[in-house]
This record gives C-alpha cells, sequence and structure tokens, in this order.
C-alpha cells in the first residue's frame, strides 16, 4: 500500500474504502472484504448511521487495531454534546481514531473544532480535519485554530480539482481526500475518450485510471460500494504509474465545475437534524 506523510509525519495510506450511503449490513461486509484485500483506510461517519458495523467489520477477521488507518466524522448536532467523541470511540469499540473530522460548517462547528484539538491533545483522534469547509469557511477556521488540520475532505475529480482551495491547503500541508472521486457515476466523465486511451495502454479500466489520477494529485481517495468486485477494482491501480505527460492530458479536463451545491439552508438543517445512531 502506498501512504503520504501528514503534516504531524503520521503515516496514512492514499486508497481507502468508503461508507458513505451503505447501510449497517453493507457497510459490515464492505469493510470486512476490503480489509481481506489489503485495504488499511476505512472511513465512516456520525451522519452514515453505520459506525457499529464497521467496527463490527474490522473485528471479524481479527486485524490489529494498528494495522487500520480509522477515519471518523463528528456530526453538527454533536458539535457541543461534550461526549461526542467518546461515544462516537464506543460505537466504533475502538480506543482512538486515526482521524477525526467535522463534518459541516453548520452549527456551532468552532466548538466541534475545539472537540477535535482536545481529541488529538489526548491521543483519541492521533489526526483531525474539516469536511466541506471551502471558501470563507476555511478562511475563518484558519484565524482560529489552535492546532492545524491534517485533512480536508472536499468533492475532488478531474472535471473539479479544487485548483483554489489546494492554495489554503499547501500552506499549511494539510492533505485533500476526495469524495465524488469517480464524478458521482457521471458516465460523461467515465467516458472522456483519455481514459479509454489510457485504460487501454495499462490494461485498466477508466474508473481505475481516474483513481490513479488522484493518488498520483497526491489525493488519498475513498471510493465507496457495496460490490466486492467493484472494491477489489478499486484497490488495483497501484501496479501502473501516470507519466507527467498524461497527468497533463488529464489536468486539460479541469472545468472547475462540481457536482454537488451546498446551500446556506441546507446548513441549517444538517445543524437540526440528529441521527439515529444504530443501537448496540
Amino acid at each position: 500500500m502506498e501512504t503520504i506523510t501528514l503534516n504531524n509525519n503520521l503515516e496514512c495510506p492514499l486508497i481507502g474504502i468508503g461508507t458513505f450511503m451503505l447501510s449497517p449490513a453493507e457497510a459490515e461486509n464492505s469493510v470486512r472484504e476490503a480489509l481481506k484485500m489489503g485495504y488499511s483506510l476505512v472511513d465512516t461517519a456520525n451522519a452514515y448511521v453505520n459506525e457499529r458495523a464497521c467496527g463490527r467489520g474490522m473485528r471479524q477477521i481479527g486485524i490489529r487495531r494498528e494495522d487500520v488507518f480509522l477515519s471518523t466524522k463528528l456530526w453538527p448536532s454533536e458539535y457541543e454534546n461534550p461526549n461526542a467523541v467518546e461515544e462516537t470511540l464506543e460505537r466504533l469499540g475502538v480506543d482512538y481514531v486515526d482521524l477525526l473530522y467535522i463534518h459541516q460548517p453548520a452549527g456551532n462547528w468552532l466548538a466541534g473544532y475545539r472537540q477535535l484539538e482536545k481529541a488529538y491533545r489526548e491521543g483519541k483522534a492521533k489526526s483531525i480535519g474539516i469536511s466541506n469547509f471551502e471558501g470563507k469557511y476555511i478562511a475563518e477556521l484558519e484565524t482560529k485554530w489552535e492546532i492545524a488540520p491534517q485533512f480536508m475532505q472536499a468533492e475532488a475529480h478531474p472535471y473539479f480539482t479544487q485548483s483554489e482551495l489546494r492554495k489554503t491547503l499547501d500552506k499549511y500541508g494539510i492533505r485533500l481526500m476526495s469524495w465524488y472521486p469517480l464524478g458521482h457515476g457521471d458516465k460523461a466523465l467515465l467516458q472522456e475518450p483519455v481514459f479509454a486511451e489510457l485504460g487501454k495502454k495499462y490494461g485498466k479500466t477508466p474508473a481505475q485510471v481516474i483513481l490513479r489520477w488522484h493518488t498520483q494529485m497526491g489525493f488519498v481517495v475513498i471510493p465507496g460500494s457495496k460490490n466486492v468486485d467493484h472494491i477489489r477494482d478499486n484497490l488495483d491501480i497501484l501496479d501502473f504509474t501516470l507519466t507527467d505527460a498524461e497527468m497533463a492530458q488529464i489536468a486539460k479536463l479541469d472545468k472547475g465545475e462540481r457536482y454537488y451545491h451546498r446551500t446556506d439552508a441546507q446548513l441549517v438543517q444538517f445543524a437540526a437534524w440528529r441521527p439515529q445512531f444504530e443501537r448496540a
């Protein structure tokens, strides 16, 4: 597994299994099968309501805790809950997470970030991050953090490479973790001729070429799937390397266009919504 070094010298795998939109049963199965295949990064969140299931998937194969880079996110309704971190760890069945995010810049998000910093100091989170904090939100947080984050999780793919955001991230050595890495299933992206050509050259699918592009951009990528064959294919990208010329060719696809457009009204809704966590 290829890794990157974070700004606190922690090593993080470049490819992980994502669990967004997976039911508890699906997440448990996907995590278990992914870890069997050699994955070592698992990403979940309070809001996915499958943290317990991810923990079960990890325990079922008896993998050592230190051999899994485990990432989760506090939801806005948890930012002012003083027990949010402990309750998250309890659901996962672990003593610490390798990466703890605040999920959205909603509600009292600064209180949420202070929870991350406290968890980091106490060793309950080995690294911390912000998710969906682009634009004015990271600009404000930048003036208020006591500990700079190690990660930003945001939408990124060849149509939207986050070129502006990366200027801020690069200043602090903050790494980008991509969601919607394959364009949220957009056939137009997957059918771009460049990916078919490179796939033919390297014996890979267009999706595998795109995932390799992510890792060579220095992004951590967490494609999610309940299909075991897709999970296996998503990991099978480390035996080829795109050339500088090929990376430049893909760079021409950048339109600066995202798929997901969040509104201020949604942020208000996010702060009010409380996940119905899976019971033990």
